[in-house]
């Protein structure tokens, strides 16, 4: 309960203390958005930091170096915890958005700093208001600001890792229509911190894995029609070798694992 008391505290002092810094960003944005943006993300990227320390939080990042530094992407992960979030954004190289549910949008200081991180409100209700979202998003790639979506639209609660919701193709329309390339990312180890115990926060060993990126417009006719599928079953791949070399593997799996070269040619 330690933990989450100081979590909590961090983040609630930064929301509250941090309204001086958040005007002078909004002062900043609006002779030069550019900078209010990166001095943002420097910003919640320290406190973020933070948050995973007091958490007991290891990290390892692995294919960083598949990540374009040139351009504008679109990360695609699976998701299970608050904490990918947090652990997406003190890994990623320059401007990014996350693609948030609608209602984030109502809670004051938090919703002013979402903004200024070029994250995107999404309503899952609503198909008029969710295609505004996604032009949206193409526009932001369009002018090279990477988005990350989490195409199971919610956080999974299944035991099995493996088991993800099915991927909302829609949401691939924004690396479809901008042009830009999609980066799967596999996440393990963000629920046992917080989810699996709710409200204890307990150490974990967190792995994010960012796989080869790809164009949709350079895959195969029968794979463009479901990109979304594609991308799942990319992710999958990467879980499926993350809890094999952590001796995690489920048993209903193991095969799998023993077949890897039948498994990326099914891609």
């Amino acid at each position: 309960m330690i933990r989450f008391i100081l979590v909590a505290a961090t983040v609630i002092g930064f929301l509250v203390f941090g309204i001086p810094l958040l005007l002078v960003e909004w002062l900043i944005g609006k002779k030069n958005r550019h900078l209010r943006d990166v001095q943002s993300l420097k910003t919640v990227q320290a406190v973020f930091r933070m948050c995973l320390w007091l958490s007991g939080v290891k990290l390892t990042v692995k294919g960083q170096e598949h990540i374009p530094t040139d351009r504008a992407v679109l990360y695609v992960g699976n998701h299970r915890s608050y904490f990918d979030i947090l652990v997406g954004y003190v890994t990623v190289p320059g401007l990014t958005g996350f693609v948030a549910k609608k209602e984030m949008e109502k809670i004051p200081l938090l919703s002013n700093w979402m903004r200024y991180l070029n994250c995107l409100f999404l309503d899952r209700h609503n198909i008029k208001e969710g295609l505004k979202t996604i032009l949206e998003g193409i526009d932001q790639v369009k002018k090279g600001v990477s988005v990350w979506i989490f195409p199971e639209g919610t956080r999974g609660g299944q035991e099995n890792l493996l088991d993800i919701l099915p991927f909302k193709e829609g949401s691939l329309k924004i690396a479809e229509k901008g042009g830009c390339p999609v980066v799967p990312v596999a996440i393990t180890g963000t629920a046992e911190v917080f989810e699996k115990h709710l409200p204890f926060i307990r150490p974990s060993h967190v792995t994010i894995e960012f796989g080869t990126p790809f164009f949709i417009r350079e895959l195969e006719p029968e794979l463009k029609k479901f990109p979304g599928a594609y991308v799942e079953k990319q992710i999958k791949a990467l879980l499926r070798e993350e809890l094999a070399s952590q001796g995690k593997l489920p048993p209903e799996e193991a095969y799998i694992q023993t077949d890897k070269t039948k498994e990326y040619e099914d891609l």
